[in-house]
């Protein structure tokens, strides 16, 4: 069977939290994995998602410390969205949406 994986950058302008994380993780650039299997016995290429991933840096641990942890992705979507929110509503532009 066919695998692949895609790699993303993300950005989090403000701590955020996601499912199957039990602290808040920082604000910043993550990396997120997402593998995908191809669908066979299709008359057209398709791929399912198989698992999606966060790579995080453990708390107390280094800068090359390293922990993948397997993340809904609905749930990366939503935290992507309050964190879009939460830079209109505190951003250097707010003032001008209130008036």
């Amino acid at each position: 069977m066919l695998d692949r994986t895609t790699r993303k950058s993300v950005t989090f302008l403000h701590p955020f939290s996601l499912g199957g994380i039990d602290e808040k993780l920082d604000a910043g650039t993550y990396i997120v994995e997402t593998l995908e299997e191809l669908i066979e016995g299709l008359s057209f290429v398709a791929f399912r998602r198989v698992s999606t991933t966060i790579v995080t840096i453990p708390k107390g641990y280094g800068q090359g410390a390293r922990q993948l942890v397997a993340i809904d992705p609905w749930d990366l979507e939503a935290a992507q969205e309050r964190d879009a929110e939460i830079e209109i509503a505190t951003g250097p532009t707010a003032h001008l949406a209130a008036r």
